[in-house]
């Protein structure tokens, strides 16, 4: 195994010599379509040592994590965790992000959790429209989901915010 392929396996938890590209992660993947390679073309990259084409792709942003991989895998290889692993690397190497949208959204996610203890989707999408610059292309329908209570103003109090704040002070270690 190559040493890209170790550190990623290591990263992820997942075993990558037990792939043999039987490709039923990628006939599951709700999210195949937007990846520049298949998922189980995603592990053979690794495997190959592709790192700065697996970096600059599309395929890790568009993962959705939704573990359908994993399920389907015979031997239980989560490509989710593989894509977390590489969208990491990619920050901490200083790659920018093929799909900055995703990002974005990323980010205005993983703050609203933090500040509030879980998603506000109102201060969310706020940030993420504020950020991306995409201010009216879905308004008709925010404007629906907040009228009828789906988009809420106010949150209750959300027990264990510490335990989170502790979580994203330590960058998710724990």
């Amino acid at each position: 195994m190559n040493a890209f392929a170790k550190e990623i396996s290591e990263r992820s938890g997942q075993d990558l010599s037990r792939c043999y590209q039987c490709g039923k992660c990628s006939a599951g993947c709700p999210s195949v379509e937007w990846f520049d390679w298949p998922n189980h073309g995603v592990i053979r990259k690794i495997q190959l040592g592709a790192k700065d084409e697996l970096l600059k792709s599309h395929a890790i942003w568009m993962c959705v994590g939704c573990e359908t991989c994993g399920t389907r895998c015979p031997n239980d290889i989560y490509i989710s965790q593989l894509m977390d692993a590489l969208r990491n690397m990619a920050l901490e190497e200083g790659v920018k992000p093929a799909e900055p949208a995703v990002m974005t959204f990323h980010q205005a996610f993983t703050g609203s959790v933090s500040r509030f203890g879980r998603v506000h989707e109102l201060s969310m999408l706020m940030e993420y429209k504020l950020k991306s610059k995409d201010y009216f292309s879905d308004l008709g329908a925010g404007m629906k989901l907040f009228a009828k209570g789906k988009i809420p103003f106010m949150l209750p109090k959300v027990k264990g915010k510490g335990e989170l704040d502790t979580f994203f002070k330590n960058k998710g270690k724990g």
